[in-house]
């Protein structure tokens, strides 16, 4: 079962999870993104993104909370398309204007 990348990741763009991913199924680009995304195709489940997350953000996507369930959907969309994944996340998550 493939991984997912839920909300304490956004803003928090810790790449201790890319690091130690051996499919190299981790992605985002560096002032676009805020967030990591996994690739679902990709992932091969072994959990090493999971236990590297210092934000607790990372999770099976059959166990992800309710409130982030959307995050499956998002990491999969980035893939095909990163602009309506980003929109997703902007609408969601705002970003300050302080920021």
């Amino acid at each position: 079962m493939a991984y997912v990348i839920a909300e304490p990741c956004i803003d928090r763009n810790d790449q201790s999870c890319v690091a130690v991913c051996p499919v190299d199924c981790i992605s985002s680009v560096q002032g676009l993104d805020r967030k990591f995304y996994i690739d679902p195709n990709g992932c091969i489940g072994c959990g090493s993104c999971e236990q590297a997350c210092p934000n607790g953000a990372i999770f099976e996507a059959g166990a992800l909370p309710a409130e982030w369930a959307g995050f499956e959907w998002v990491d999969a969309t980035w893939f095909a398309d990163p602009d309506q994944a980003r929109s997703a996340i902007e609408a969601a998550y705002p970003q300050s204007l302080a920021s």
